[in-house]
């Protein structure tokens, strides 16, 4: 049902799909590899942004200028700056199309979109911690994490065959 004054392409979007604890765990050896160059990008996007603009304040348009002395400079940190940016653009639109959140890159705190007793929440990881043993609620935060205290669902019996 909507709400009045929401119009239907302003509700949240669906989770791209839910994870168990498992998957997620699972996962979390391959998050441990990405976060820190994600990070590391990141932290060179700040570096090149501040460069750009100590030559814009420093220069003016005229660092734009095809025989202005930085203007091979400007030109490698505008590629950089466009390379960092889309690299990080599509490492984070991959997380999230699989229902992984990246929420704060410093301290690699993760969301996966999950389960816990029938209600969607957010299965929450930081970086160093052994494995999701957290959630809170979609509109909750760090500070609403809550022990995950369900067991995962036991996998169906095999049928066994005769003899």
């Amino acid at each position: 049902m909507e709400r009045p004054g929401r119009s239907r392409d302003e509700s949240p979007p669906e989770p791209p799909r839910l994870w168990t604890v498992a998957e997620a765990n699972a996962r979390l050896p391959s998050l441990e590899e990405l976060l820190p160059r994600l990070k590391g990008w990141v932290v060179r996007l700040g570096q090149v942004h501040a460069e750009l603009k100590r030559l814009s304040e420093f220069w003016g348009s005229d660092v734009d200028s095809v025989d202005h002395a930085d203007h091979e400079l400007k030109a490698r940190l505008d590629t950089e700056w466009h390379h960092l940016t889309q690299r990080i653009e599509e490492a984070v639109a991959a997380l999230r199309s699989e229902g992984i959140l990246v929420k704060e890159l410093e301290t690699g705190l993760v969301d996966f979109y999950g389960l816990q007793g029938g209600d969607v929440v957010f299965l929450c990881w930081q970086r160093g911690e052994p494995a999701v043993a957290f959630y809170h609620p979609l509109s909750g935060g760090f500070r609403n994490r809550k022990p995950i205290v369900e067991s995962e669902p036991a996998p169906p019996a095999r049928a066994r065959g005769p003899g």
